[in-house]
């Protein structure tokens, strides 16, 4: 079922509840105001039924029925209750109006009144009015419904006609309702469609005023940005990637072919040549595993937790000082430290931070990392980042001219400050003014452990 025919039956039905519920009403108020009328009639006739010169005046006209006119033709009717209950009719008249004991208790106080407005009485439809007169008990008079449900029949017949035009009429608004309310959403669709079916387009949709239809095409803009830039990355990550991983390919594919005429090399060029070899290999191998991190570590999905950074650094530095190459002592100075994160990514970006910075620091130089109040400083002794250079330490394949010969993917800093920005961190770069370089990141909020 469409939105469009759900919306016109929801106003068809309501509206239809409405007229059906005002119809009802109306009938129920005629009723009850002719009703009304009518016990009035009854209460005027009543009182001057006890008055003197009244019908009661009259010892033959026990109960009126010489003024049938008063009470509505021949059909009306007047009795007298006494105070013990016993009922007077005129003589002639067999018939007789119901007493219930509410009747019955008016008669004895002589007090009140009690009016029954739907009683049947030999086929005749009566309003029945019992009226205390104190002593005399009490009397009841009751006039034939006949012209009352006369009018409420034809009030009936028009409430109907009038209703089914109303259900007529709420139809024909609920489909228009049903085409304006979605007019909006009809342009939407239309825009999203083109943009759809054109995605090259930079085309967004229009945004007017301030009610949901405006707040959902916000959105979808906002969402088409975001896919957009996160494309653009893709392709330039994919472009940047091909391009770096050309020198590594022709370099081996070079080797492999001086390879074919290995039996004519000197045993020490042939040495030199496969050393080569697994060179580019290994680079090849980490140019593609940094790209592979790239690619996840734009996976929302990945599970978080909570990340005690001080251990992750620890470790980290651990696993520098301990590699084979390594004549650099790292220095930690270390707050306990919990981060909200993926665990992986934030040892991956910690890892890359102390490599590089280990990369460049002198044999037998200090490497000096410290935690405080969540952000991870990393500061070498090297010749530091070139000063028209600090504007593009964490773009992807970049390096410093000085950097170009040394091995890397050029990804290490993109992957930092990557995970920093997933994190809700910042990353940045600097020169201490004593000499190195700086790098600071941080993860997030972060806060003290709770056995700390």
């Amino acid at each position: 079922m469409s939105l469009r025919l759900r919306i016109t039956l929801a106003t068809t039905v309501a509206l239809v509840l409405v007229a059906v519920a005002s119809a009802v009403a109306i009938y129920l108020l005629v009723g009850a105001e002719l009703r009304s009328q009518t016990a009035d009639t009854l209460r005027d006739i009543a009182v001057r039924s006890h008055a003197p010169g009244g019908h009661d005046s009259d010892p033959d006209d026990v109960d009126g029925t010489r003024h049938p006119e008063e009470l509505g033709g021949p059909t009306g009717y007047l009795q007298s209750i006494a105070a013990d209950g016993t009922v007077t009719r005129d003589k002639g008249d067999t018939t007789a109006l119901p007493v219930d004991s509410r009747d019955l208790e008016v008669a004895r106080t002589g007090r009140g009144e009690v009016v029954h407005d739907n009683v049947d009485v030999d086929g005749v439809h009566l309003l029945v009015l019992t009226v205390g007169r104190g002593e005399d008990g009490a009397l009841q008079v009751a006039r034939p419904l006949d012209e009352v449900d006369r009018i409420l029949e034809h009030a009936a017949t028009l409430l109907v006609a009038v209703t089914l035009m109303g259900v007529i009429v709420a139809v024909l608004l609920g489909q228009w309702l049903g085409r304006v309310a979605l007019k909006p959403i009809a342009s939407f669709t239309r825009q999203a469609e083109a943009i759809t079916h054109d995605p090259r387009a930079k085309r967004r949709l229009e945004v007017s005023g301030r009610d949901e239809v405006s707040r959902l095409a916000s959105s979808f803009n906002a969402t088409l940005d975001a896919l957009e830039a996160s494309l653009h990355a893709q392709q330039q990550l994919i472009a940047d990637a091909g391009h770096e991983l050309r020198t590594p390919i022709a370099s081996i594919r070079a080797n492999v072919q001086v390879l074919e005429d290995a039996d004519r090399l000197p045993p020490r060029e042939l040495a030199a040549l496969r050393s080569d070899i697994v060179t580019e290999l290994d680079e090849l191998t980490e140019l593609l595993g940094d790209v592979i991190e790239l690619a996840r570590a734009s996976d929302p999905e990945a599970p978080m937790d909570d990340v005690r950074l001080d251990e992750v650094v620890r470790a980290a530095a651990d696993r520098a000082t301990r590699r084979a190459d390594s004549d650099v002592t790292i220095e930690l100075d270390l707050q306990p430290t919990v981060v909200r994160g993926h665990s992986a990514r934030i040892a991956r970006a910690v890892a890359n931070v102390i490599d590089n910075a280990r990369k460049w620091s002198p044999g037998g130089g200090t490497v000096e990392i410290t935690l405080v109040d969540g952000v991870v400083r990393v500061r070498d002794h090297g010749p530091g980042f070139p000063a028209d250079s600090l504007d593009h330490v964490f773009d992807r394949f970049w390096r410093a001219p000085a950097a170009r010969s040394m091995p890397g993917s050029g990804l290490g800093l993109a992957i930092v400050e990557h995970a920093a920005h997933q994190h809700g961190g910042v990353a940045r770069a600097g020169n201490d003014p004593d000499g190195g370089a700086v790098v600071e990141v941080s993860f997030g909020a972060a806060s003290a452990p709770a056995d700390a």
